[in-house]
C-alpha cells in the first residue's frame, strides 16, 4: 500500500494489527501516529475531534474495562492508494467490569461488539464512524438501555447524541464501491426499511446466524422479522438513509456487505422504545452480512440503544 509502513501486508492486515498494538499492547502513544491530530470521530453519542480527545476516551475505556480483548471478526474494505481507504471493522470484545461510565465496579465479564468505519491514507486514520453495543454491556451488568441512559442524565450528562444536524463533515466524503453484493444488502434494506418484510423469508437463509443489539444472538427467519419490525415499528415514519456500502468477495470468503445507514424521525410507535413519545430520534446503524448458497447466512447489525434511549428522555422529562 502506497505511503503504509511495509510492514503491513494490505488493509485488514493495517486495521488488525494497529487495534492489537493500541488496545491489547496498551500503546496508546501509538494514537499519535495512527490518527491524524484533526481525527473527526462520530458515535451515536456524539463526535470527539482531536486525537488528545480520542486518547482520553482510549484511556477511560481501559480503565473500566483494563483487561479488554478486541477479536478481530471481520474487515470488509473499499479504496485504492491514490483515494485512500474505507475499513469497516467487526470486533468481538471480552473485558472485566472494573467501574466506570456504566457504574460501580462489578468484576461482571462482559463480551460485546464494535464496528468502526474508518478512513486511513497515508499510514493513518483520518476519520471514523464507531458503533459499540452498549447496550449489551448494560444488560449484561443488570441493567436496561433505558435505566443506562437515565444513569447517564441522572449523572449530569445532558449532551445530546449525534444528529444529522450536529454531524461535521471530515476528510471522507466517499460512498463506497458498487460491487454486486453490497448493492444486493442495500436493496434488502431498503425493501425492510419500506416495510416489505417478505423480503426477508425472500433473501435470507432459513438457518441464518445472527447477532443484534444488546447482545442478542440468534438463528432463522422469525429473529430476523422480530428485530427489524420492532425497530420500524417504533418509528413508521422516519426518513431511512444509505450512508454507505461496501460490497467484496475475496477468496476464501462468501460474498461480504458493510452498509452504514440511518433512521431519522419521531418516535410514534410502539415498538421497540414502548409507547410513542412524539421524541426525534436519529439512530445510526451498520450491518454487516455474508451470502451463502442458500441467502444471506450471517448477519451482525449494531445500533446503540443506550444513545436512542438518551435522545427520547432528554425530550420527554420534564
Amino acid at each position: 500500500m502506497k505511503d503504509f509502513d511495509p510492514t503491513y501486508e494490505n488493509l485488514p492486515d493495517y486495521i488488525l494489527k494497529c487495534t492489537a498494538q493500541i488496545w491489547e499492547g496498551r500503546d496508546i502513544a501509538a494514537l499519535d501516529w495512527h490518527y491524524n491530530e484533526n481525527l473527526v470521530v462520530r458515535t451515536p453519542a456524539g463526535i470527539s475531534q482531536g486525537n488528545s480527545v480520542g486518547k482520553a476516551n482510549t484511556m477511560a475505556t481501559l480503565t473500566e474495562f483494563p483487561d479488554r480483548q478486541l477479536l478481530g471478526e471481520d474487515v470488509i474494505w473499499c479504496g485504492d492508494d491514490e483515494q485512500g481507504f474505507l475499513s469497516s471493522h467487526r470486533i468481538v470484545s471480552t473485558a472485566t467490569h472494573r467501574g466506570g461510565v456504566f457504574g460501580p465496579t462489578t468484576g461482571i465479564k462482559v463480551v460485546f461488539r464494535t464496528i468502526a468505519d474508518t478512513f486511513c491514507h497515508g499510514n493513518r486514520v483520518w476519520d471514523e464512524w464507531l458503533i459499540r453495543d452498549n447496550g449489551a454491556i448494560a444488560t449484561q451488568l443488570g441493567q436496561t438501555a433505558q435505566d443506562a441512559a437515565q444513569a447517564l442524565i441522572d449523572s449530569g450528562d445532558l449532551a445530546f447524541p449525534l444528529t444529522p444536524k450536529t454531524d461535521i463533515l471530515g476528510p471522507y466524503t466517499g460512498a463506497g464501491n458498487n460491487n454486486e453484493w453490497g448493492q444486493k444488502h442495500v436493496k434488502i434494506l431498503q425493501k425492510i426499511m419500506l416495510t416489505e418484510f417478505g423480503v426477508i423469508e425472500d433473501a435470507y437463509d432459513r438457518a441464518c446466524h445472527l447477532a443484534y443489539p444488546c447482545g442478542v444472538e440468534a438463528h432463522g427467519i422469525d429473529a430476523v422479522k422480530a428485530f427489524f419490525i420492532g425497530l420500524r415499528s417504533a418509528f413508521p415514519y422516519a426518513d431511512f438513509k444509505i450512508e454507505h456500502q461496501i460490497g467484496r468477495h475475496d477468496a476464501m470468503f462468501g460474498p461480504r456487505s458493510a452498509i452504514r445507514w440511518s433512521l431519522t424521525g419521531k418516535h410514534e410507535g410502539y415498538g421497540r422504545y414502548g409507547a410513542p413519545t412524539g421524541a426525534e430520534v436519529h439512530v445510526m446503524g451498520v450491518s454487516h452480512v455474508e451470502f451463502g448458497p442458500w441467502g444471506l447466512r450471517r448477519e451482525t447489525t449494531l445500533i446503540d440503544d443506550i444513545a436512542i434511549w438518551k435522545q427520547i428522555l432528554l425530550q420527554t422529562q420534564v
